[in-house]
Formats: structure tokens, C-alpha cells, sequence
């Protein structure tokens, strides 16, 4: 009888183990599959430099923000001036589409050379970056490779520039809040001090900026504008000229550039000659 006990329980303890092991084999694969949908290591360091005292900065709820689709009075001579662009996502998307379809019936040689665009890389300086200086400073992001000589005058917008800027920031990169919109802001000021145009519709036309101005804006790019040109900040401590989303486009001309930073998708670029 003890004998039979015994081998009953064995056989209860083996399924226990047994069961315990799926258990924990289950969990891993769950994990490893959450870390992998999750962010990548360059998602997880664009965090690690973002200034510590970013909501400070911001002064604005990014989350509640939502677009303001309505013009004003004052807007609406300026947007008249604009070319009608596409507005939504869906739109963009099937902009980039056909674009990649255009591409593909392109000769073989050109889709090798844009297939194998190598991506360029930021030139680090000497020493490493203290991340501390330039938070401190009030740069949004810490870069690796900072421009210690970097200075762009403060430019005084009109209402008609700020109103269109503000909603070239929603437009060429909304989904990137607050520091998205300030790293557009910034471009722009940089176009005014170093390129010397004077408002932001020669801007739009002579970089060829491509994003909508007339689906509204939201506080997250209003309070950008503000921090880079009322109060003369900067999002990077480096001039910033160029820069495009590589999940829409490929560009040769883009990486060929002085490479800055990438913040989610898209990737921000000076250019050699000054």
C-alpha cells in the first residue's frame, strides 16, 4: 500500500514539474515576444537623451492636444496662397505607394542603387558629449556629435509666419509632439538665419516642404514655436537644414548630408558646406 502511495504520488509530482515547465516555457516566449513588438534599443536611447525637464519645457499636454481644423479670419489670405496638399495619413500613404510603384518601373540599375543607400552616420566628437551641459543649456535632445560653436540669432515672427508655422510643424510632423514640432520650428529659424529667407512661405517654397499647413495645428506645436523662437531656444545644439522620414522615401541626397539625429522615424541632417 505505502509502495502504491508512493508511485502515485511520484507520478503527481512528475506532472506538477511537467506542467510547471510549459508554464515558465509559455511565459518566456510571451516576454520575448512583448520585447520584441516593443521599442527597439534606438527608440529606447532617443529617450535616454531626451532633457529630463521635457514637460517643464513643453508646457503643454501632448496627450490632449488635438488639432484646431477651424481658420481664423487672419489665416485664411495666407492659406489661399498655398498649394492644396493632401491631408490625412491614408493619403500619404498611398502618395508614398505610388511613388514606390513609380520607382519600380524605373530602370534595374536605379532600384539597385537605391536599394543598397547607405545610411549615414553621425560623426561623434572627440571627447564624449556631456548630456548634462547641453540639458542644461535648454537643448530638447542630447546629441553625440554637439556643435560647441553652434549660434542662430533670434528671429521676431509675424502673425501671418507664425500662424502658417505652427501649422507646417502639425503638418511635416505632428505625430512627433512638442520635440517633433520644435526640431521643424528649428529647421526653419535655422533657414532664416543661415539661407537668409525672410518668411516662412518662401521657406515652404524654396525647401520644398511638402507637409499640409491646412489641417489645423495643436498646443504641442504652438508651444514649440514659442520655445524656439519667442524665447530663442533650440531643440539640438547643431544646425539642422534637412530632413526626411526614410519610412516614406529613399534619399541618396539626404545621407550624403551631415547627419544630426533621428527622433522617432524621421532624420534630421545639416549639410557639409556652410
Amino acid at each position: 500500500m505505502k509502495n502504491f502511495f508512493n508511485k502515485k504520488v511520484n507520478t503527481v509530482l512528475s506532472v506538477v514539474l511537467i506542467l510547471l515547465s510549459i508554464v515558465v516555457t509559455v511565459q518566456t516566449v510571451f516576454a520575448s515576444s512583448i520585447l520584441s513588438a516593443g521599442e527597439t534599443e534606438e527608440e529606447v536611447a532617443q529617450v535616454s537623451r531626451i532633457n529630463p525637464a521635457f514637460a517643464d519645457l513643453a508646457c503643454a499636454d501632448e496627450g490632449e492636444a488635438e488639432a484646431t481644423t477651424e481658420p481664423t479670419e487672419e489665416t485664411t489670405a495666407v492659406e489661399a496662397t498655398t498649394k492644396k496638399s493632401k491631408t490625412t495619413e491614408e493619403e500619404t500613404t498611398e502618395k508614398a505607394e505610388k511613388t514606390e510603384a513609380s520607382k519600380a518601373s524605373t530602370k534595374a540599375t536605379t532600384e539597385a542603387t537605391e536599394q543598397t543607400i547607405a545610411w549615414a552616420t553621425a560623426i561623434t566628437t572627440d571627447t564624449p558629449a556631456d548630456y548634462n551641459v547641453q540639458w542644461e543649456a535648454g537643448y530638447l535632445i542630447a546629441i553625440d556629435n554637439p556643435d560647441t560653436t553652434y549660434e542662430c540669432g533670434q528671429v521676431t515672427l509675424c502673425d501671418e509666419d507664425r500662424d502658417l508655422l505652427e501649422r507646417l510643424c502639425m503638418g511635416e510632423f505632428g505625430s512627433g509632439g512638442f520635440i517633433g514640432a520644435a526640431l521643424i520650428a528649428q529647421a526653419v529659424k535655422n533657414a532664416m538665419c543661415f539661407d537668409g529667407y525672410t518668411s516662412v512661405q518662401s521657406i515652404i517654397d524654396g525647401c520644398h516642404y511638402t507637409g499640409s499647413t491646412e489641417m489645423g495645428t495643436n498646443d504641442a506645436c504652438v508651444q514649440a514655436v514659442k520655445y524656439i523662437f519667442d524665447e530663442n531656444h533650440d531643440a539640438v545644439q547643431h544646425r539642422i537644414m534637412y530632413m526626411y522620414n526614410p519610412q516614406l522615401v529613399s534619399s541618396a541626397f539626404h545621407e550624403s548630408q551631415n547627419y544630426i539625429l533621428t527622433y522617432q522615424n524621421v532624420r534630421f541632417f545639416d549639410r557639409w558646406n556652410y
